[in-house]
């Protein structure tokens, strides 16, 4: 319009030319076009700049005509539409939105007041458009949100009372687009998806065993009679496989009741009454989530070995995103079968054979079980002819006296290595084994993982769901009481006549002595045939007493953190431990904890020692509390009576509030006792 307009300027201007070249060939026929010229630019003017303010308003009146026609049509349009501020005030929506919302209230709130889901930071802040998913009421929809600017003056809207938005002024457009019938599809199919399960009994052998043949058929009709009637409950189709295992697939609609009741069935196979002190237990493994059958039975299977490597007596439930578990607070049972010791101990000797070199590690900041069973493995080696190295960086106070008696003598100058060594040396021919660990991150130095090929895992600690998924060897035995009992069995099984130094066994033997308080925790028959075979070794409980003694400082920190025990709960005794000048503080924690036990009444003690940035918690039980269970709520993990966690980016009064909470979680979810 403007260049159109601007048409008559420049025929003025050649006009003008025009009548200069005519006044130079004549002066009368000059003075003639410069008079017409001059009536020209009079018209122009009277049309161009006198009329202008006329055409601006018929314009205007254009536009506007225009954008009501536009805002009318947005108005009645069948999609919510709405115009919000940046900050989520709601401008305008049309008669859709608002038959959303449902009430004028509602439209002068702001939007993330309105729709749950919504949030001040989910706003976009950027002209990219972004999609969310949100629910109102009963009915569900596509968000989506997209920052514009403004260019104009939006009409009021009288019956909102709404404010004129401001030129220039950023805007957010929103469009509903409603998604019920496709969420509600989603849902009953989701709920008719074939969830896959496997039940194992525990103990099968055990219970066999311990019954009466004449009663044998009666009692396990029993526990299958409890099984068959949990399937029926859950509208399941199962299969007996094998005499102790089972098969199932039901609908994913039971599967949160299931988990509500946290697998009751697990608690009705604990009370059959078998006539005798035996108890029954099984182990559940679910496979849920996308994927074909085959995924979902795959992992079934993951979660079943999961449930039997945390010690059984447990259900687990695996997605693609991770495990749920339920169960296991109980003590896992001792078991004197020495059938699957024999088994990996063949299976162990193989790997060995195989490689050229054994490297071994434990968890980082090794303590004494850690370091005695890799001793063990490290005889192992030396006695199957393969190179063998320890690899061990920090040595703290409570682990100095036994790694101290590895100097010299009849050891190579290599046998103990640090992180940096280690990674140097390992190569395609090198096996690696890990000891009192079932976590990759935590290993001395969990980058050799990836530099071999063949990786070995022994630990008593219940299996965790970030596990070692490399591993060849996996044995897992939550029932031990040490790493060090499981390589000393272990090693009765490899033959090649091995024979442990006596240091070697003194080693292995503390090993056990710490981590069960002296014999006083998860102690069962296997525990002191093991210290029985250290012995026979030359292993010398005196002198393993001596070396562990504590100093006078020590004693006196243990003391002042037993002074100051806040006993939450008049049942939960809660410390922090101050050590100063202690070369391993967590070890202090550990001691202070197991004191803490002593005191009557207590159910289980919690000490929180703040200690290169993190605060450890060191938590200890007898038989009134699954420690392990409530740790793993806080990151961590162990054993049902010694356990602990690692905290990071928190401070002591912090951790000291999330024990509590964990507490009161498992005290409500009924995980207490």
């Amino acid at each position: 319009m403007r260049a159109i307009m601007n048409i008559p300027i420049f025929l003025g201007v050649l006009l003008a030319g025009v009548a200069v070249y005519v006044f130079r060939q004549n002066h009368e026929m000059g003075v003639i076009v410069g008079t017409y010229l001059l009536v020209y630019i009079a018209v122009v003017f009277c049309t161009l700049f006198l009329g202008k303010s006329r055409v601006q308003r018929d314009m205007v009146r254009y536009a506007v005509g225009y954008s009501g026609m536009q805002a009318a049509l947005l108005k009645g349009m069948d999609i919510p539409y709405a115009i919000l501020s940046e900050e989520g005030q709601l401008l305008w929506g049309n008669d859709k939105f608002l038959e959303v919302i449902g009430s004028k209230k509602a439209a002068r709130r702001n939007i993330v007041h309105t729709f749950s889901e919504l949030e001040y930071s989910k706003l976009p802040k950027t002209e990219d458009e972004k999609v969310l998913h949100i629910q109102f009421e009963d009915h569900y929809y596509r968000c989506n949100l997209r920052l514009v600017l403004n260019r104009g003056e939006m009409a009021k809207e009288s019956d909102l009372k709404l404010e004129q938005i401001i030129l220039g002024k950023n805007v957010i457009a929103m469009t509903l687009y409603e998604e019920t019938e496709l969420v509600r599809l989603e849902q009953v199919h989701e709920e008719e998806n074939m969830v896959i399960g496997l039940l194992y009994i525990d103990n099968y052998d055990e219970l066999i065993d311990s019954i009466e043949e004449t009663r044998q058929s009666l009692s396990m009709a029993l526990i299958d009679r409890k099984i068959n009637s949990y399937m029926q409950e859950i509208d399941a189709i199962s299969k007996k496989m094998e005499k102790d295992k089972f098969f199932f697939v039901f609908k994913q609609k039971y599967l949160d009741g299931m988990m509500e009741k946290r697998f009751s069935v697990l608690e009705d196979i604990r009370g059959v009454n078998l006539g005798n002190e035996q108890t029954a237990t099984i182990s559940i493994g679910i496979g849920v989530g996308k994927g074909d059958f085959t995924e979902r039975y795959e992992r079934a299977r993951k979660a079943m070995d999961l449930a039997l490597g945390r010690g059984g007596d447990q259900a687990v439930v695996k997605d693609e995103d991770g495990e749920e578990f339920f169960g296991g607070k109980r003590v896992q049972i001792d078991r004197n079968t020495r059938v699957k010791a024999r088994v990996k101990a063949h299976v162990l000797k193989e790997l060995i054979e195989g490689k050229e070199r054994v490297v071994v590690m434990g968890h980082s900041m090794g303590d004494v079980d850690s370091f005695g069973a890799c001793v063990g493995i490290y005889r192992i080696a030396k006695t199957l002819n393969r190179k063998a190295n320890i690899v061990l960086d920090e040595v703290t106070a409570s682990l100095r006296p036994v790694r101290e008696r590895f100097n010299g003598g009849n050891y190579e100058a290599d046998m103990i290595i640090d992180g940096e060594q280690a990674k140097e040396i390992v190569d395609e021919d090198t096996l690696l084994v890990i000891v009192d660990v079932n976590r990759g991150s935590y290993t001395e130095c969990p980058e050799l993982i990836d530099l071999v090929q063949s990786v070995v895992v022994i630990d008593h600690h219940r299996q965790a769901g970030d596990a070692i998924g490399k591993a060849v060897l996996f044995y897992i035995e939550p029932y031990a009481s040490s790493a060090c009992e499981m390589v000393a069995e272990i090693s009765q099984y490899i033959g090649n006549g091995v024979r442990l130094q006596a240091v070697e066994a003194e080693a292995m033997y503390a090993g056990i002595m710490i981590d069960t308080n002296y014999f006083s925790n998860k102690t069962g028959v296997r525990t002191f045939e093991a210290m029985a075979y250290l012995k026979r070794n030359g292993a010398d409980a005196v002198r393993i007493r001596k070396m562990f003694r504590e100093n006078l400082e020590e004693y006196k920190i243990k003391a002042a953190a037993v002074q100051n025990t806040e006993l939450y709960l008049k049942e939960y005794a809660i410390s922090v431990s101050v050590p100063q000048d202690v070369e391993s503080p967590t070890v202090m924690g550990a001691k202070i904890a197991n004191a803490l036990l002593d005191i009557n009444g207590v159910k289980a003690s919690f000490v929180l020692t703040k200690y290169n940035g993190k605060i450890y918690i060191s938590a200890r039980s007898i038989d009134e509390m699954n420690v392990q269970m409530m740790m793993e709520r806080l990151g961590g993990g162990g054993h049902a009576n010694v356990a602990g966690a690692q905290l990071e980016n928190i401070d002591v009064e912090e951790a000291k509030t999330a024990v509590k909470n964990a507490i009161d979680q498992m005290i409500a979810e009924g995980e207490a006792s």
